[in-house]
């Protein structure tokens, strides 16, 4: 009963975290959204795989986790860069 609660709080929040993602003043707060929705996925799949009495669910939740982190670096770097450290057309010119 306890799990179930748990699981009804994380989609809940899941929810919660996709309003502010589509809503979200600023790109950054939309970022964190995202990255927020993929903690809470993370914190998911955990859960059911304890549920499931399933131990190898949390080494799938490490790895999506390592992706989430990842992805959220990339996509903060490039919206503050405009690039992901490629030169563009005009700085090879430069070279």
């Amino acid at each position: 009963m306890m799990y179930s609660i748990t699981m009804a709080a994380l989609l809940f929040i899941m929810f919660l975290t996709i309003i502010r993602a589509l809503k979200g003043p600023t790109i950054y707060d939309r970022i964190l959204a995202v990255n927020s929705f993929g903690t809470l996925t993370v914190a998911m799949i955990a859960v059911h795989g304890f549920l499931a009495d399933r131990p190898e669910f949390l080494d799938i939740a490490m790895l999506y986790a390592l992706i989430n982190f990842i992805g959220t670096i990339a996509a903060v770097k490039y919206v503050k860069f405009n690039n992901l450290g490629f030169p563009t057309s005009d700085e090879q010119k430069d070279m």
